[in-house]
């Protein structure tokens, strides 16, 4: 195989009821989190009424994609129920479909939470665990035709910092992720459905989260749309010294690495600031589609 930037990446992403074009400009998915113990936006949306108008604000924004979050999956933190994730997602699912003109994503690893956000609405289903949580999972993401995105992670998000020691970080990486895409396609998920995500900040020390950062060309070789997530983590407070509100900079910074690094989906909690942050990113890689 050629170098990485020789890899043929697909320029679009086949939804349940669209595709979105990844060729033109980083596509931004806005975080919007229904949860009470996320670890930056806890409680802040869980009025049904602020979290649409939360929504609306980011596709104001510029964001291409609302990725909304029923569960906490924040270091150390303790799993929450399907019945409480459900009560906490659908009502929002269903209420912003057809009413905001970007797909819904729907962070979970749990298949029945997945199967109820797509039948009222969602498109995507974004799973942290890569498919290895619940094995219903993929067959539920093919039966919806949905998009899906499968994320590297190493152990559940109670256990997943205790063991950050890898002998091959990107391989194993790869690896991991090359699996769940074999996993996803013996399901009958097409593979232009796929998105693969490196999980920065999921069972990864801060000097691992800043080598996937450094080396995410490398998980271009599966040929699949990469998406990011680095926005507001542990790692860059670590690294500046910065609490959680304190740090947009630093998230800016990995923002314009990811996209310069071959990123085609950013997931950020200011919307508006790191629309600007990609696109300027990938003018200064692609000048003629400007």
């Amino acid at each position: 195989m050629g170098k990485a930037d020789e890899i043929v990446v697909p320029s679009f992403w086949r939804l349940a009821k669209r595709s979105l074009d990844l060729s033109r400009r980083p596509c931004i998915m806005g975080i919007l989190n229904v949860t009470p113990d996320s670890f930056s936006d806890g409680s802040r949306y869980l009025d049904l009424d602020r979290a649409e108008e939360r929504a609306h604000q980011m596709v104001e924004q510029g964001a291409d994609i609302v990725d909304i979050g029923g569960e906490s999956t924040r270091p150390n933190i303790a799993p929450v129920d399907a019945d409480e994730e459900l009560r906490r997602v659908i009502p929002l699912v269903e209420r912003l479909a057809g009413r905001i003109p970007v797909p819904i994503s729907v962070d979970t690893y749990k298949a029945v939470v997945a199967r109820e956000a797509l039948r009222v609405g969602a498109e995507i289903v974004n799973d942290i665990s890569g498919l290895t949580f619940d094995p219903a999972m993929a067959a539920t993401v093919a039966e919806a035709d949905a998009g899906l995105v499968v994320m590297h992670t190493r152990g559940r998000p109670d256990t997943m910092q205790r063991d950050t020691a890898y002998g091959n970080l990107i391989a194993e990486v790869i690896d991991f992720l090359r699996q769940s895409v074999l996993i996803a396609e013996a399901a009958g998920v097409s593979k232009e459905r796929i998105v693969v995500d490196p999980g920065i900040g999921f069972a990864k020390s801060v000097q691992g989260n800043l080598e996937v950062l450094r080396q995410l060309r490398d998980v271009a070789s599966l040929q699949l749309p990469i998406l990011v997530g680095t926005s507001r983590k542990s790692f860059i407070g670590t690294i500046l010294g910065r609490n959680v509100d304190e740090r947009l900079f630093g998230t800016a910074a990995t923002v314009a690495l990811a996209v310069a690094n071959g990123a085609s989906i950013i997931r950020v909690h200011e919307v508006r600031e790191m629309r600007d942050v990609a696109d300027m990113a990938h003018a200064v890689l692609h000048p003629h589609a400007y």
